[in-house]
């Protein structure tokens, strides 16, 4: 007789437990047990529990490769689901095996967990995990489904709506409560204050600021004393939340007619307009992507969309400052070249509608769809084609935590017909749909990799570029930490061709994400293991590092609605005429406009409860020395990152936290 015992690791979240009948099968080399329950004095598989049981059997089963776990009827109960972390087996002979799960098991049935070693398909040679690996994968295929959105933009999980979303794709019960109860509690201070149901035109700027009294941060208040200013306009470009599109201008583009005459006075009596295009310290920012994208009417007024341009110039002292701005994509007499002599409040006004282009290309392309939809791309194709025991499953899967269901809520309450686009948002749903499609069809594999994009915009030298300064550093933790997992199981370029499952994720996050455009640049299938460790680092990046420096300044900087407004309820200027105050405040976003987008954008900043910063890895899916070895030198590496940001930050005014590794969130979870 062989006695094996037997550990089983149920999830803390409250309603992580069950009532259900739980058996196990130990299934060795040389055999396997028969179905044994486990079944203890009191209540099992609690909320944190840790049952401990003996399995008898007749004979010793060799290593132990696989166990099943049934879970069957108790007595009068109700089926419940189970979130069952991980099963811990040791043998007569004193070995340990370990069976990560991680995950809600619904329904009565059976699931098989190979053993934790992480393995490819090349790896796996006995033919009980070969069929386990296979028959897995087309479970999940059952499960995780592609769906069509929308044409012409990334594909998404066939998940209808957050209500009717599988709980294992759901929220945790504290990241629930904090995001719903945050929403629920900003809509009610907008409400009882009456903003929220005044369509009116704030009386005076300082009102703006009544509409959250409580939520107001360094940066909020600073945004606040500065908006007007072109240091700081300019100082958004680079270390903003969308600090990925101004690129160096060593020629003036065809439709954007600067002249010296124009701006002499700004640059000083010493250079010239060709002086600073040889030096490489003049920058554009091109809306392009906005022209022909079709407006919507927000509380039944049609608003207005420009496509502007706008030219900036980094001075000796390293301030970036607007020199000209051109508010569409076609210069003419209607469409005048404005510049910082302009009147105040017609500065101001032009300066404002490069800010609300801004928003909408930051939300749209910059966030939606690099930041969510690539991201829920990845969650899905990971989860269909890379089989548990996968090192590259168990690499990827901290990273994908929650994706799917915060896109499913955007789904639901943002850019579904009369959500919060529809409602609050120049382009409503209709040029949502269209600057999307724009977007993927410009979106690169080298805008992608942020060392690649870096020096293709040409800005590898523009000063106090803290985005980059940080970015970079966390790539190449990243890159590093990836470089050593793909060495441990990737020992030759040919065991990346071998790898079919590698290849097929890779191949269905170019068919359903990028939809097979070539031009992207994007690899639809990987050669090399120098290829492969480029590509997961671009993955990690996008849904850690990238996600938080887009997202985590949204409501701060636009707690002052004027440095970020929604939408625009005038057309642009088209003359030079003075703009007064008045005009300005008819022009931004209304009073209920503006509440409704600053209580989304609350709701949508950093959560706390149940976050996980990157670098942490609370669950066991890597157990051999090799992976964990690296995991706390990754840990180790972004501890130093965080202190050179300390650092870096006391000797600045405006402190840069975005990419502060503490505060970045492992996923796109928020």
């Amino acid at each position: 007789m062989a006695v094996y015992k037997v550990q089983v690791a149920t999830g803390r979240e409250p309603i992580a437990g069950t009532f259900d009948s739980i058996s196990i099968t130990l299934v060795g080399s040389c055999g396997e047990s028969p179905k044994h329950g486990l079944d203890r004095f009191g209540v099992d598989f609690q909320p944190g529990s840790l049952g401990e049981y003996e399995v008898p059997c007749a004979r010793s089963l060799g290593p132990i490769v696989l166990v099943r776990l049934h879970k069957e009827p108790y007595s009068f109960f109700p089926e419940n689901i189970w979130f069952c972390n991980s099963v811990r087996v040791t043998s007569p002979e004193g070995e340990t095996y370990h069976f990560p799960c991680y995950q809600w098991i619904h329904g009565y049935c059976t699931v098989e967990l190979p053993e934790s070693t992480a393995k490819t398909p090349c790896d796996d040679a006995h033919p009980l995990l070969q069929k386990q690996r296979r028959e897995e994968l087309v479970l999940r295929q059952d499960k995780y489904r592609w769906k069509e959105y929308i044409p012409g933009t990334p594909w998404c999980a066939d998940v209808d709506s957050a209500m009717t979303a599988e709980f294992h794709l759901q929220y945790s019960v504290p990241k629930a409560n904090a995001f719903f109860g945050r929403g629920a509690t900003a809509l009610l201070e907008s409400k009882v204050k009456g903003f929220l149901d005044r369509p009116f035109s704030w009386e005076k700027l300082a009102d703006i600021l009544k509409v959250f009294w409580f939520y107001h941060s360094p940066v909020s208040e600073y945004v606040t004393e500065h908006w007007q200013e072109d240091a700081f306009f300019g100082y958004q470009y680079l270390n903003g939340v969308n600090p990925v599109l101004i690129r160096k201008c060593t020629e003036l583009p065809h439709n954007f007619p600067v002249t010296q005459e124009m701006v002499a006075g700004f640059l000083g009596e010493s250079t010239s307009l060709h002086k600073e295009l040889q030096r490489g310290s003049l920058y554009v920012a091109d809306y392009k992507l906005l022209d022909d994208i079709p407006a919507t009417k927000v509380n039944g007024r049609q608003q207005h969309i420009s496509a502007p341009l706008c030219l900036l110039h980094q001075r000796p002292c390293g301030e970036l400052v607007p020199l000209a701005i051109q508010l569409s994509q076609r210069p003419g007499p209607d469409s005048p070249i404005f510049l910082p002599s302009d009147s105040e409040w017609l500065w101001t006004l032009v300066k404002t509608w490069v800010r609300n282009a801004e928003f909408l290309l930051h939300e749209v392309t910059s966030h939606l769809l690099r930041a969510h939809l690539l991201a829920e791309v990845f969650t899905v194709a990971t989860q269909r084609q890379l089989a548990l025991c996968h090192p590259l499953y168990k690499l990827l899967i901290p990273h994908l935590r929650f994706s799917i269901h915060i896109d499913v809520l955007a789904r639901t309450f943002l850019v579904s017909p009369g959500g919060v686009f529809d409602r609050a948002i120049a382009t409503g749903r209709q040029g949502l749909a269209e600057l999307l499609r724009k977007g993927l069809e410009n979106l690169t594999y080298t805008t992608l990799c942020l060392p690649d994009d870096i020096q293709e915009r040409g800005v590898a030298s523009v000063q106090n570029y803290y985005y980059r300064d940080d970015g970079l550093k966390i790539w190449a933790a990243i890159e590093n930490f990836v470089s050593g997992i793909v060495a441990i199981y990737y020992r030759t370029d040919l065991s990346v061709q071998r790898d079919h499952e590698l290849q097929a994720w890779v191949d269905e996050i170019f068919t359903k994400g990028f939809l097979g455009r070539r031009a992207s640049g994007v690899p639809s299938a990987l050669s090399t293991a120098a290829e492969l460790t480029k590509y997961l680092t671009m993955v990690i990046f996008t849904c850690s590092a990238y996600h938080a420096a887009v997202n985590a300044g949204q409501f701060e900087l636009a707690l002052f609605m004027p440095n970020s407004p929604s939408s625009m309820r005038k057309p642009p200027p088209q003359t030079k005429a003075q703009v007064t105050l008045e005009e300005f405040l008819d022009t931004i976003p209304e009073m209920n406009t503006t509440s409704l987008i600053l209580s989304v954008l609350w709701v949508l900043r950093n959560e706390d409860q149940d976050m996980r910063p990157l670098g942490t890895f609370p669950e066991d899916h890597f157990t051999e020395d090799g992976p964990m070895q690296l995991m706390a030198a990754f840990q180790d590496r972004l501890a130093e990152i965080s202190r050179e940001i300390e650092e870096r930050n006391r000797s600045l005014t405006l402190s840069y936290n975005y990419l502060y590794p503490p505060n970045i969130e492992n996923s796109t979870a928020i």
